[in-house]
């Protein structure tokens, strides 16, 4: 077996790859040499089953501590370790035992059996604004998945024909080979390299799906975003996956949410936060604003000598909550106080006066009430905005 390709190689990952990661890459690759993507592709219809091989192996924790071990031949006649001969009995017979002492996991129950497999689930994103995320909305996506082939329906075989048992594994989806080890010959059990464990074999193939039993199509669906739903949460669509295996059910269809930022609006869970500009004239003398709320505008009073960098929460006008859309968090709001750079002369002396003026209790001692109340009547004509 030196011509086989190292199956960690083949996928494109390292040896400690996680099952997630070896996951990607199977499904990556898969795709690109997928013979519906390469019709009469010779060359790509080997890599594809060389990938499938490979992945056959590697996400089967037991053959994978197997694979590491031994190479290839853990696979082959006389492989894992030979050189020791004995009485042939069934591995069945150790159990874990033999498993735990090898590192192999066990031999007797590791293989597949040819049983129903859910299918894989699609992982989709989709983009929301600021405001879509927050009030909820509908979206329709595309999708492009593996699906049952219509034209043999999921069976690989061209209409009028059928699938037969698989002649090597007799239907099971499993071969018996004989390893040696200090016990004697050991018998253990693996997917059928014929049939890939289907336990069917299809001698006149589907020319639609190339005796895969299933397509490649795209789909669509209309997803309902909840209000409140945030940046990186995902929705799943139950059974909107791909096709399972040998009967099994749908995978499910996993929508991301990706939300664009606003150029007002902050979230932080579900408050949102913002800065509101205000003139120094506002900030020294008080009056109403008009702050942008998620819902609109809302008008504010300020108080007067209101200090820069202030912050007034605008209670329930938050993101509604997830759980229940009926409470909502509170709105931030940072007041920031302008300083106006383009002052006429007027303004300058209005301010130097006030620069130089006395303190309000000489004023008042010598009745300069009326004269203070001028000024700033005065200061709220100059500084309208």
């Amino acid at each position: 077996m030196a011509d086989k390709r190292d199956y960690y190689e083949i996928l494109g990952v390292s040896k400690g790859a996680t099952e997630a990661e070896l996951k990607k890459a199977y499904r990556k690759m898969a795709v690109k040499y997928h013979p519906d993507q390469n019709p009469g592709n010779k060359e790509a219809e080997d890599k594809f089953k060389e990938v499938n091989e490979a992945y056959e192996v590697l996400s089967d924790p037991q053959k994978r501590a197997q694979y590491d071990q031994f190479g290839h031949s853990a696979f082959e006649q006389g492989g894992a370790g030979g050189g020791f001969y004995g009485q042939g009995f069934d591995m069945g017979d150790l159990g874990d035992i033999f498993g735990s002492m090898f590192g192999f996991g066990g031999f007797g129950g590791g293989a597949r059996k040819n049983g129903p497999r859910r299918g894989n689930d699609v992982n989709v994103n989709i983009q929301l604004t600021f405001e879509e995320a927050a009030f909820g909305c509908n979206k329709e996506i595309s999708v492009a998945i593996l699906d049952e082939c219509e034209t043999c329906h999921g069976s690989g075989a061209k209409p009028g024909t059928h699938a037969e048992s698989c002649p090597k594994c007799n239907g099971t989806g499993q071969e018996r080979f004989v390893q040696q080890s200090m016990f004697g010959a050991v018998t253990s059990v693996r997917t059928c390299s014929q049939c890939h464990g289907t336990g069917k074999v299809v001698k006149d193939p589907c020319s639609t799906c190339q005796g895969a039993g299933k397509v490649r199509k795209t789909k669509k669906y209309e997803v309902n975003i909840p209000k409140g739903i945030d940046n990186g949460q995902t929705i799943r669509l139950a059974n909107k996956g791909e096709v399972g295996e040998n009967g099994g059910g749908y995978g499910d269809l996993l929508v991301t949410v990706y939300v664009q930022p606003d150029r007002v609006f902050v979230r932080k869970g579900f408050d949102v936060y913002c800065d509101v500009p205000i003139s120094f004239v506002q900030a020294a003398l008080g009056g109403e604003i008009v702050i942008k709320t998620i819902d609109g505008e809302q008008k504010h009073t300020i108080k007067p000598g209101t200090q820069p960098e202030t912050v007034v929460t605008l209670r329930g006008v938050g993101i509604p909550n997830l759980r229940n859309p009926k409470v909502r968090g509170n709105q931030v709001v940072t007041l920031k106080v302008k300083i106006p750079t383009d002052l006429s002369e007027k303004q300058k002396e209005l301010l130097r006066m006030f620069y130089n003026d006395e303190p309000e209790e000489t004023q008042e001692h010598k009745g300069g009430s009326e004269e203070k109340k001028s000024f700033s009547e005065k200061m709220k004509g100059f500084f309208k905005e």
